[in-house]
């Protein structure tokens, strides 16, 4: 019977251990994001507004198609301002695409900002408005860490009418060394993540005809903790 027991609890905590294991290694929750963080200061902060015309790029390889960008007055219903919002400039309008296809195939369309955006502090997640077709063509995140290496992070599909906020969290470095390193106390106070753009991956089936996205309200969760709580006679190692 004692035996019986023992197997019995063995099993358990196997089984705990287990599911311990699970739920430690899947992706990480962008409405979970530094949740358990003592020392945060956690601030949603506007990355660009899609206002002004020559700030976004688009390209597409020339022989799966053309591709062009262009600023429209219009914004997302649901799109709710922000509390501390510092910048007061105007924001009604918003950055379409249109893609006009030659033939069916593997084809990307990337969106640039003419200069990769940075953002201070520490980047928890990132989101933004996107007004798709209900085609199943798949959204990429592209930005520069700390220290200047490119990254992608996969947001989704765009397989929905209307405007929906698309949001992904950024996967934090296990060490300061590997993966996305937006810190380091050996280099300076710069900020330390930069959103180059998008990338979207069009789906073979459907990439046909024309196809029109639109962008609005790019924005960011932020650690702002070590420059709120920066002493303000502290010297600033950005020299």
């Amino acid at each position: 019977m004692m035996k019986k027991y023992s197997l019995l609890v063995l099993l358990a905590l196997c089984s705990a251990g287990l599911v311990f294991a699970q739920s430690s290694l899947s992706d990480p929750d962008p409405s979970n994001v530094g949740n358990d963080s003592a020392a945060s200061a956690l601030r949603e902060v506007s990355v660009d507004k899609f206002e002004r015309e020559g700030s976004w790029n688009v390209r597409m390889s020339p022989d799966a198609g053309v591709v062009r960008g262009r600023i429209f007055e219009g914004a997302p219903a649901a799109k709710e301002a922000l509390d501390d919002d510092k910048d007061t400039s105007e924001d009604t309008h918003v950055f379409g695409v249109k893609a006009e296809f030659y033939r069916r195939g593997i084809n990307s369309i990337y969106v640039r900002a003419a200069r990769p955006i940075p953002i201070e502090g520490v980047t928890k997640t990132v989101s933004v408005w996107i007004a798709g077709r209900n085609l199943s063509h798949e959204l990429t995140l592209l930005v520069q860490d700390y220290f200047g290496n490119n990254y992608e992070i996969y947001m989704g599909p765009m397989s929905f009418s209307g405007w929906k906020k698309m949001t992904v969290a950024i996967p934090p470095s296990p060490d300061g060394v590997h993966g996305i390193v937006q810190s380091s106390v050996y280099y300076g106070d710069r900020p330390g993540l930069r959103i180059v753009g998008f990338r979207i991956d069009c789906n073979p089936e459907t990439a046909i005809g024309s196809y029109y996205v639109y962008f609005d309200g790019l924005r960011a969760v932020t650690d702002l903790y070590d420059l709120e709580n920066r002493d303000s006679d502290d010297m600033s190692d950005n020299w």
